[in-house]
């Protein structure tokens, strides 16, 4: 995307600069026509063959804007769009003002008010903003700093759909949790450019830290706690000590994390390679296999388990792992699991000898080939139910401080702005998951596990006007040379994705459109994560939550009899016609209307469901034109790509 920088002194361009935001409005005349003059050129992208009217783009201008026009370049309304929460989908307009949601329904009921910009969203689905729930900007690790600071990183997360993210306050051993929670926020708040919040590291032990997470909780917005079980000497704790900082957790009603490989075995491992003369960085994957992981999961669900806490357990990279959440919450534990875009989009299998180095990260990225479509497979089943990046990103030279020492090497690798199109690509558009299942694993989930929902992870009256204008058609190539990202290299290099955020929507402010990105350095805000989440301590405590019931039922997104030990490749059958709900009316696609021909549009604190049931629209999202005569409503369809099978996962 290219950026648009502006001298505020003579509004002419200048070059790069940390304030990268003109004001931008539509300037439209008392009865609401767009002034000629004042019109500036389609924009449009290589990516989509749409482009928006030249009435509904806005002018950029820098100025003081007189008081009694502020509210004008504040308000924003977006017209026929499908809007796409977890719990449904539905045609409707959204109208935004003062950085909150105001309306969700039919244009029909609706008057826009004179001044306000809009967008024609016509083939496109309206979601909200992605929420990473893992991210590490401006950390220390490995004798280095990571690149992406807070401004950087949080810039590559918008571009990429992002508007939320959850980063990890980490201090050293010995160090005091309030003296990193306030650096942490030293160094994010003057920098980001969309609301963040804070997880803070326990990586060690002692009466002064229980007493510290207690102010956390009380005091600081924090609400979650994360246990390292590996880097054995550096964050390690013992079974003992997760024990009772599981107990704490519990008590202060806060959600306890893990990360989850048996440092123990690995320190063995390392040194057991490093001895044997095995030093690149083909060792580090084989210091830590699948097995290594997926006993540490098992065991923190155990001590979760005798705490009565609830766990979240980040970056499960293996299937062997995903395996003991599902069992787990299979006996009732309440357990929930995170993977990463780097597990989906990318195997070690392909990966030359000589670039393995760049790809370290831990828990690693698998070898198996099949291993990102059953992480798939289990984000559609719910075993597992966010998608985080894990972004910790280090150039070239950075990686290559461990190139005859992979223990030294610095683990972290890119994902923050590349998440939400790699997560459609290996799910929605391979036909494993449908668009309200990946509303849920990019924001909606994450949103409640750490009580921001429904301000955040949700398009309602009320909601914090967050979203994005998807165009699942458009296609993009993720290149180094085009990211965002401070890092110099891609992961992903040349991986095709369908799905793109042709707007960003951050705070009702328009920071995406199209190839453009509009940003300014400090413009996002701390969020205070409220202890005792609804959605997990009511799971937790037994409570039933009878408007979670129909989407438990659609979890499954109509792919209830997956096998997860079949092979993927081009053998595997997507479903074909999905039930349609009892009050759909013909109409414009996917629009789910209720009787009285309103929209069913959430209005409580936390919203209702819209009426009927869960629709799945073409993998590919390309609205069918051929009904059948013979049915008396209109249908979507998931329908295969040609040849009958699907395109699979590779």
């Amino acid at each position: 995307m290219s950026e648009v920088m502006v001298d505020s002194a003579n509004g002419k361009a200048k070059p790069e600069s940390r304030l990268e935001e003109p004001i931008c409005r539509d300037l439209r005349s008392t009865d609401g026509t767009a002034d000629a003059s004042t019109q500036i050129k389609t924009v449009t992208s290589e990516s989509s063959t749409n482009t928006v009217p030249a009435e509904d783009i806005s002018s950029m201008e820098l100025a003081n804007v007189p008081k009694d026009e502020e509210s004008a370049q504040n308000r924003l309304y977006i017209k026929r769009g499908h809007v796409v929460n977890h719990d449904g989908m539905q045609q409707a307009d959204v109208y935004i003002e003062d950085g909150t949601v105001r309306y969700v329904g039919s244009g029909a009921d609706f008057v826009v008010p004179g001044g306000c910009r809009t967008i024609d969203a016509t083939g496109k689905l309206v979601m909200p903003g992605g929420i990473d729930p893992h991210t590490h900007f401006q950390l220390e690790f490995g004798g280095t700093v990571s690149v992406d600071d807070f401004y950087k990183g949080t810039k590559a997360a918008v571009a990429g759909g992002t508007t939320t993210i959850l980063d990890f306050v980490l201090p050293k051993k010995g160090e005091s949790l309030l003296e990193a929670y306030d650096a942490w926020r030293a160094r994010a708040d003057p920098k980001v450019v969309c609301d963040y919040g804070l997880h803070v590291g326990i990586t060690w032990w002692s009466k002064s830290v229980r007493d510290e997470m207690r102010i956390l909780c009380q005091e600081r917005g924090v609400n979650s706690f994360k246990c390292f079980m590996a880097y054995k000497g550096l964050y390690q704790l013992n079974d003992s000590e997760l024990y009772e900082v599981f107990e704490t957790c519990k008590e202060l009603g806060a959600v306890a994390m893990v990360h989850a490989e048996n440092g123990d075995i690995i320190a063995k491992n390392v040194t057991k390679l490093l001895t044997e003369g095995v030093t690149g960085p083909e060792g580090h994957e084989l210091s830590r296999s699948e097995e290594v992981e997926a006993e540490a999961t098992n065991r923190a669900c155990v001590i979760a388990h005798q705490t009565k806490a609830p766990l979240y357990v980040t970056r499960v990279t293996s299937k062997l792992a995903a395996e003991q959440l599902s069992q787990a919450k299979r006996r009732g534990l309440v357990v929930y699991g995170e993977t990463l875009a780097s597990s989906l989009g990318c195997t070690l299998t392909s990966v030359k000898p000589n670039q393995l180095v760049y790809y370290t990260t831990s828990p690693p990225i698998r070898k198996d080939p099949e291993t990102p479509r059953h992480l798939v497979k289990f984000l559609a089943l719910d075993d597992l139910q966010t998608t985080g990046s894990d972004n910790c990103t280090f150039n070239r030279n950075q990686k290559e401080l461990g190139l005859k020492d992979f223990s030294k090497i610095p683990n972290g690798v890119n994902g923050v702005e590349d998440r939400m199109s790699v997560v459609w690509e290996k799910g929605v558009q391979t036909g494993l998951i449908d668009p309200q299942r990946f509303v849920a694993i990019t924001s909606t989930n994450a949103a409640k596990i750490f009580n921001l929902y429904p301000r955040k992870g949700r398009i309602a009256p009320g909601s914090d006007a967050d979203l994005l204008i998807w165009d699942p058609k458009a296609v993009r190539t993720i290149s180094a040379s085009t990211h965002h990202q401070a890092c110099d290299f891609n992961i992903f290099e040349g991986m095709k994705c369908h799905g793109v955020p042709e707007f960003v929507i951050v705070r009702g402010r328009v920071c995406v459109e199209y190839d453009l990105i509009r940003v300014a350095e400090g413009q996002g805000s701390f969020l205070e994560t409220p202890v005792y989440p609804s959605f997990v301590y009511d799971a937790l405590n037994g409570v039933a939550r009878p408007e979670e019931g129909l989407e438990e039922k659609h979890a499954r997104n109509g792919i209830q009899g997956l096998e997860l030990n079949a092979k993927s490749g081009h053998e595997v059958d997507i479903p074909d016609t999905y039930a349609l709900p009892e009050k759909y009316i013909p109409g414009p696609a996917l629009s789910v209307i209720s009787g009285d021909s309103q929209l069913s549009t959430p209005h409580s604190a936390r919203g209702h469901r819209p009426d009927g049931q869960k629709n799945m629209q073409e993998s590919t999202f390309s609205i069918s034109e051929e009904l059948d005569k013979s049915e008396a409503r209109s249908c979507i369809r998931v329908r295969a790509p040609p040849g009958g099978k699907s395109s699979g996962f590779w």
